[in-house]
């Protein structure tokens, strides 16, 4: 067993121990609003939103990406679990900016290990088999902080199966002082429209 997988089961233990009436808490969120971000480790939606169990749906993905998983996801949110609200919250110093789409691909293609990045940019272990699979995944990549909140409000505010009456703010976490930093183009793309 790994240390990592004991720390993981011990913490679990201390966790039910103290489990209390958490496990009568209603399916739908109480808050009735839904926060996509990033998988980055830097950022706990718990402590940046004021969440405790049971306040909100949190949908992560490396980058906090609108992709067309993350849009179901919050279709489901509020279809059948009566969220209300929506946020995009990138952040800054995110991973997503180091590399492009082609950059992973050529990594991938030439290895499955993990690459690193060096002060000329990345580089593969050239350990192992490599697989061309990467060229049909669009990785998401961006350059543009700002931007990238206000294409992916874009891009849920326009699918056929988001409401027009739920509103969609963009937001960006600084992750050197915690605060939520409004993307104000990505807020008026995500206005209520009807």
């Amino acid at each position: 067993m790994s240390q990592v997988l004991e720390e993981v089961l011990e913490a679990n233990r201390t966790y039910t121990e103290n489990f209390g009436d958490r496990g009568s808490l209603p399916l739908p969120p109480s808050r009735q609003f839904a926060i996509l971000t990033c998988m980055d480790a830097r950022l706990d939606p718990a402590k940046y939103a004021g969440l405790s169990e049971g306040d909100a749906h949190v949908i992560r993905n490396a980058g906090g990406r609108a992709s067309d998983d993350a849009i179901r996801s919050l279709v489901i949110s509020y279809k059948l679990l009566g969220t209300k609200e929506w946020f995009v919250i990138h952040h800054s110093d995110c991973g997503m900016q180091l590399f492009t789409d082609q950059t992973i691909r050529k990594l991938l293609a030439s290895s499955l290990k993990t690459a690193s990045i060096g002060e000329s940019g990345w580089h593969d272990s050239g350990e192992g088999e490599g697989s061309h699979e990467a060229e049909f995944i669009d990785w998401l990549t961006f350059s543009d902080l700002a931007e990238s909140v206000a294409i992916d409000v874009r891009r849920i505010r326009n699918h056929p199966l988001v409401p027009p009456e739920i509103p969609i703010y963009g937001y960006i976490y600084d992750v050197k002082t915690g605060k939520l930093i409004e993307v104000t183009e990505a807020t008026a793309i995500g206005k209520v429209t009807a």
